[in-house]
């Protein structure tokens, strides 16, 4: 006879609602900051995008609504408040009210 072995059940972690934050590159990108996701990954991994003044170098990072995220692109840097988020990457206008400009 086998002896019977006990299973732990598994349970699902609690989950974030999707809206309550976001990988920092998915971001950027239904933002229309950059014009592909892979692009955003790599300006994150160079150290070219801060988030509350902190450098970040993982794409992984989670934003969150009301973080200021600082963005070095060629020629410009931009300021940017996270106010929302998309599931999928829209049109201009819809990129438009995913954050706020604070500097340019």
């Amino acid at each position: 006879m086998t002896p019977v072995r006990k299973t732990k059940k598994k349970t699902t972690p609690e989950r974030f609602e999707p809206e309550a934050r976001q990988r920092i590159d998915r971001w950027l990108w239904h933002a229309r900051i950059v014009k592909t996701r892979s692009l955003a990954a790599s300006l994150v991994a160079s150290g070219y995008v801060r988030v509350n003044g902190k450098r970040t170098g993982s794409s992984a990072h989670a934003v969150r609504k009301d973080d200021v995220l600082t963005v070095a692109l060629p020629r410009v840097v931009r300021v940017l408040r996270v106010i929302d988020f998309a599931d999928r990457r829209g049109g201009a206008a819809l990129a438009a009210t995913l954050y706020e400009e604070i500097r340019s």
